[in-house]
């Protein structure tokens, strides 16, 4: 349109004319008229404006419309003779054939006291009143007898009759009246920007403001060509219509206000970007402020966690399936499980019987409290339809509370929680008392070795809990099977084992079943799989079942959850600092976990009272070398004469010791001693993927001896 150095001098000229007297105009409701107008004010509706809102009921639309017109009355009082003066200035100039630049710069100079954006408002103004006259008249001269005079005036009825050849010319308005409208938003926006978070200083801002009165002189001289055309059909005829002479500029515009708008909404998002990370670090910072103080109710807190916006009702009730307030919360111990939208069908399957449990005796001082599911989702990653139905599939099979959706815990609550309560992807427990405090910030571990019975779930609960642990057999499978438990009070010998090597458990347990035979002790075996390598446990399980080579979990979630618990124990002592503590009880669940690691393993116990714990090579050896210790049975008894034996192999041959804790575990510890030789053990950093557990395991760290 025009060469680059013909544009510079052009903007020098319209900057001269800006003089603003520093007045403040509020033009975002009038905007919304213009759109409203504008929106309605065409041939075929073609396009729809942001600005269409949807309305909760019609007596809020109702309110909405009557505050709308309090701020019309407002703006317009102020302002109307100057849109009406710009409406015939537009015109006049059109029809006197004055060319776009010179009346473009004579509307600058009539809005010289006006800011940026107000110009631009007024102008989209000016043109809506003309345009919407003219449309106005269109739709309803056919029923309506002063528009059908009105109409005939302005020769709307012969224009009319050949709309299908001015349909081209009306989408190519519709169009460039659509860029117009998309600049002058953004115009605005700016302008909403607030100038506590954002400063001119900020190089989006800074960018932005250089090229808004070159946006602004485009979008005016936009509107120009559009009030030409109207005004030229309206006195000219269709046949100037029909006529392609500048059918051109319109096109050219509006390909223009396109890259002009662009570039801006570019800059408008950074804005709004650094804004929203402002926020986010305010908003951290009073969520530290929060729980740092003391509160009579926990309400406080829970509004901050989930930010409710416009929505009284932000959680679900589990039971009923029904939006309820924050308020069935008030002064209840509340546990925030915390997880992502992959928490695992076992992980729920198992809180749940443990939830239903605690249901039953609800007027049981141990039992009351609430859960509430608190799905934390990156807030960088786009949220899709696939997303939204699989947190509805997980929320519709939760007993307990759920919010209502993910949007209503902010970035800065997810910034929270995972750097003050340190989660990673595993689910966890926070543990909130009646006042809000944080009283464990991960009781996970604690309801799975204990269920309920750890209520209220603090780290005092905790430590009384272990104080009262020792290393017996109900520790291992308490929970999970009766059949075990029936063992126990039976007084029998069990033999706990696990592993994945088919060939081991078949030599395991025919031995073993010998040396019972031989020994006349009642023996009973229970497989427990291994805490991974799901694809490989099934097939010992088929082994197991063929052959008949011992009792099993035929339930995988009884497998995942035994050693889910055993985990569990082993990150409780990280939790509360005392994982190297000399502690005969976790060095013992400590070797559990690294034999797991290593091949098979095997508990021997009798009854309650566990004899042995060991590596899968060394129990099978002391059991072949049966003939070896045999006769120390008279004297020592069995229990002693296996276990001495058993001493002696594993001095022998020392087993490697080896602990994996997954990126996504959450409280790794930076040390380790091994449960073997007590010496630290070394570090590494471990890539791994099982593809038989149906997703990947990346990065856990490894240590090893």
């Amino acid at each position: 349109m025009l060469s680059m150095s013909d544009d510079s001098v052009m903007m020098k000229q319209v900057q001269a004319t800006h003089a603003p007297d520093g007045r403040e105009v509020d033009v975002a409701p009038l905007l919304h008229l213009v759109e409203d107008i504008l929106n309605r004010a065409t041939l075929q509706v073609s396009f729809v404006f942001i600005s269409v809102r949807k309305k909760a009921g019609q007596a809020h639309a109702e309110m909405e419309e009557k505050n709308h017109q309090i701020s019309y009355s407002i703006v317009l009082d102020a302002l109307s003779y100057v849109i009406d003066r710009i409406s015939c200035e537009i015109a006049y100039k059109a029809l006197g054939g004055a060319d776009a630049h010179s009346t473009t710069v004579a509307i600058f100079e009539t809005l010289a006291s006006f800011p940026w954006d107000a110009k631009l408002v007024l102008t989209l103004a000016a043109f809506a009143l003309h345009y919407g006259e003219f449309w106005l008249l269109a739709q309803i001269y056919s029923s309506n007898q002063l528009a059908k005079a009105m109409a005939t005036l302005r020769q709307l009825p012969m224009i009319m009759e050949h709309s299908g050849p001015l349909k081209p010319r009306f989408d190519a308005l519709n169009k460039l009246i659509k860029a117009m409208v998309e600049v002058t938003r953004c115009m605005v926006q700016f302008k909403e920007l607030p100038p506590s978070y954002i400063s001119e200083d900020v190089p989006a801002l800074t960018q932005a403001m250089t090229h808004i009165p070159t946006a602004v002189y485009w979008t005016i001289r936009s509107v120009v060509a559009c009030a030409n055309q109207i005004t030229l059909l309206t006195t000219m005829g269709h046949e100037y219509a029909l006529s392609t002479t500048e059918a051109w500029e319109l096109s050219s515009l509006e390909h223009k206000l396109t890259n002009i708008c662009d570039h801006l909404k570019q800059q408008l998002g950074s804005c709004y970007q650094h804004i929203d990370d402002k926020k986010n670090v305010e908003t951290f910072r009073m969520l530290v402020e929060l729980f740092e103080m003391t509160h009579i109710d926990n309400m406080k807190i829970l509004k901050a966690l989930i930010h409710a916006r416009d929505d009284p009702m932000p959680i679900v009730d589990g039971s009923t399936k029904r939006k309820v307030t924050l308020e069935v919360l008030r002064r209840k111990n509340v546990l925030l499980l915390i997880s992502d939208l992959n928490i695992s069908h076992d992980e729920l399957s198992i809180l749940e019987q443990i939830y239903n449990e605690s249901r039953i005796h609800t007027t049981r001082l141990d039992s009351q409290y609430e859960v509430i599911w608190i799905p934390v989702v990156d807030p960088s990653i786009v949220w899709t339809e696939a997303m939204h139905k699989q947190f509805e599939t997980l929320q519709s099979t939760m007993p307990w509370y759920t919010v209502s959706h993910p949007s209503v815990i902010e970035k800065a609550v997810v910034r929270y929680i995972r750097e003050k309560w340190h989660f990673r992807n595993k689910a966890i427990l926070v543990v909130l008392d009646p006042q809000g405090r944080v009283v464990s910030p991960n009781a996970i571990h604690m309801m799975w070795i204990w269920g309920s019975n750890a209520f209220p779930f603090t780290s005092l609960r905790e430590e009384s809990l272990w104080r009262e642990e020792a290393w017996r057999l109900e520790l291992l499978v308490n929970g999970i099977d009766p059949m075990i438990l029936n063992w126990i009070k039976d007084g029998k010998y069990i033999f706990l084992y696990g592993g994945d090597d088919v060939e081991w458990v078949r030599k395991f347990t025919n031995t073993a079943r010998a040396v019972a035979v031989a020994s006349r002790i009642p023996l009973e075996m229970a497989y427990v799989g291994k805490s991974t390598k799901k694809e490989l446990v099934r097939r010992v399980l088929a082994t197991i079942t063929v052959e008949k080579l011992s009792y099993f979990w035929q339930d995988p979630t009884m497998i995942w959850f035994f050693w889910t618990r055993l985990e569990s124990m082993l990150f409780s002592k990280i939790q509360q600092g005392k994982l190297d503590d000399h502690d005969p009880m976790m060095l013992e669940i400590k070797k559990l976990l690294s034999y797991d690691k290593e091949g098979g393993w095997a508990v021997l116990s009798k009854g309650s009272n566990i004899i042995s714990n060991g590596h899968g090579n060394t129990v099978l050896t002391t059991l072949v070398e049966y003939d070896l210790w045999k006769e120390e049975i008279p004297v020592k008894g069995f229990d002693l004469a296996y276990d001495d034996h058993h001493k002696k192999v594993h001095g022998v041959t020392y087993p490697c010791c080896r602990f994996e804790f997954p990126n996504t575990a959450g409280r790794i510890p930076e040390g380790m001693k091994c449960p073997e030789c007590h010496r630290y053990m070394e570090k590494y950093t471990t890539f791994l993927c099982c593809h038989d557990e149906g997703h990947p395991t990346a990065s856990p760290f490894r240590g090893e001896l």
